[in-house]
């Protein structure tokens, strides 16, 4: 019953991006692989060439760089439900120069990428979905752009408490900072000057 009730979630929210039918939504359930991902799991690590795109239906994912002194810097937080991939390896057929690692434990269903692409080929309606879910994922890197540019950091932070309520709990100091491109210590300032705000109105 647990199943049926996962299963018509995500066919909810697929039908939010782009009509489809259960017909093609069984299409697509046949070319991917429901997985429990521990915390601290590299989906993709650097070097790899994927294959695989993910659907998040529970947990946290980060993507993240990795400079030549080992520096990390995270880019991106996903969340249910969302689509997670090192898209530019996935089409180049190319080593990807992020890693996507689960910071939480994760509930995910494996998509073979090169699969879904062959549907397509002879599908108009899952190339539809499948175009409709690439503008999605531009327009929220448009807008995470955007916000690293003309947002301070503390307005960041407000940003990213708005969309993970429970951030502080979930995401680790040190990941929240390197997400805002700050230090732990301005991080811990930033959220100090917040918490006497809030006592002060209070």
């Amino acid at each position: 019953m647990r199943t049926q009730t996962i299963m018509h979630r995500n066919f909810t929210f697929l039908n939010s991006i782009s009509d489809i039918s259960e017909e093609n939504f069984y299409e697509i359930k046949k070319i991917t692989t429901f997985k429990r991902i521990k915390a601290g799991t590299q989906l993709v690590k650097l070097g790899d060439v994927p294959s695989k795109a993910f659907m998040i239906v529970s947990g946290i994912i980060r993507c993240y760089l990795i400079t030549e002194s080992g520096k990390e810097f995270n880019k991106s937080f996903y969340l249910p439900i969302s689509f997670v991939a090192s898209l530019t390896a996935l089409m180049k057929k190319e080593p990807s120069t992020f890693v996507f690692e689960a910071v939480t434990d994760c509930k995910v269903y494996e998509i073979n990428y090169y699969k879904i692409m062959d549907l397509c080929e002879t599908n108009s309606v899952l190339k539809s979905l499948y175009t409709k879910i690439l503008e999605n994922l531009y327009i929220k890197y448009e807008k995470r752009l955007v916000e690293s540019i003309s947002l301070n950091a503390t307005e960041r932070y407000l940003q990213l408490q708005e969309q993970i309520p429970d951030v502080n709990e979930l995401i680790s100091q040190y990941h929240i900072a390197s997400y805002l491109g700050i230090t732990s210590v301005q991080l811990s300032r930033i959220r100090k000057k917040i918490n006497n705000q809030l006592t002060n109105v209070n």
